[in-house]
């Protein structure tokens, strides 16, 4: 069964058509890629998914229940967590508390075992931070767990928000970005890692990334926006040879086909 189904999406701004008839399909498992030159649409299409736009037309379908018109809250409660282009961390806070407190929906305690500390608050303040230091360990910042968030190096900080959205125990992860500000040992290791969230946590991925060496290390397969619009689909090999991606990167013109190309 499809976990993600995004159907004919448009989102219209004013008179501008920031999406036009996307659709596209995730299965449960999968590390999807999203890309397309600067003002594709990709994040426009991360704020459609997460409900903090609403499309104007189109349908959006997760784990078989539309998604169409719910706000983020409801969105996120269903298994959808996601990451941002800019980085929102709470930067005075450490990194061991930047994950915990995501894991609010995973107390049983009540307001007043909070107020009184009883028993069953410390058992879920203990399960949350052991589930924090599991994450913390699986984005390789086990280490940096008592350090104040916004001390830490940009590609640490890029983790950092990955370990706390998968505190959200999604079924599916938005990463948006991630290697942004990575150099390529940074990127190295951030291909590995995501390749763990499938492979030990389970959770299906759809990566928006300017990185193409992480894109196609990581993918298998790719669909690529320009102005808004679908212009490939394929696995990692046929995207590369694409000649509407090529173009769209390169700023070319694809000739019709028959025609030669000047």
């Amino acid at each position: 069964m499809t976990l993600l189904d995004v159907r004919g999406v448009d989102k219209v701004f004013g008179g501008l058509h920031a999406l036009r008839a996307v659709s596209f399909r995730v299965e449960p498992g999968a590390i999807f890629g999203l890309i397309g030159p600067n003002g594709a649409g990709k994040t426009t299409l991360f704020n459609v998914i997460t409900g903090v736009y609403r499309p104007d037309a189109g349908a959006l379908a997760f784990d078989g229940d539309d998604l169409t018109g719910l706000g983020p809250a409801r969105i996120a409660a269903r298994g959808i967590a996601r990451t941002f282009q800019n980085i929102r961390l709470f930067r005075s806070m450490t990194v061991e508390d930047n994950v915990m407190v995501a894991g609010h929906h995973l107390h049983r305690a009540s307001l007043l075992d909070q107020i009184f500390r009883t028993k069953q608050y410390v058992e879920d303040e203990r399960a949350l931070c052991e589930r924090a230091n599991d994450l913390l360990g699986l984005m390789g910042l086990s280490a940096l767990s008592g350090h104040v968030a916004g001390s830490l190096p940009y590609g640490s900080q890029r983790r950092l928000e990955i370990a706390r959205a998968l505190m959200l125990s999604p079924k599916l992860l938005l990463l948006d970005e991630p290697a942004a500000g990575m150099n390529s040992s940074e990127a190295r290791d951030l291909e590995r890692q995501i390749k763990k969230l499938r492979d030990e946590l389970g959770v299906t991925v759809v990566l928006v990334e300017h990185n193409m060496a992480v894109v196609m290390s990581v993918c298998e397969r790719i669909h690529v926006l320009d102005h808004g619009e679908t212009i490939a689909e394929g696995s990692p090999a046929e995207i590369k040879e694409h000649p509407h991606v090529l173009a769209a990167y390169l700023g070319e013109e694809v000739a019709p086909s028959g025609a030669e190309a000047s």
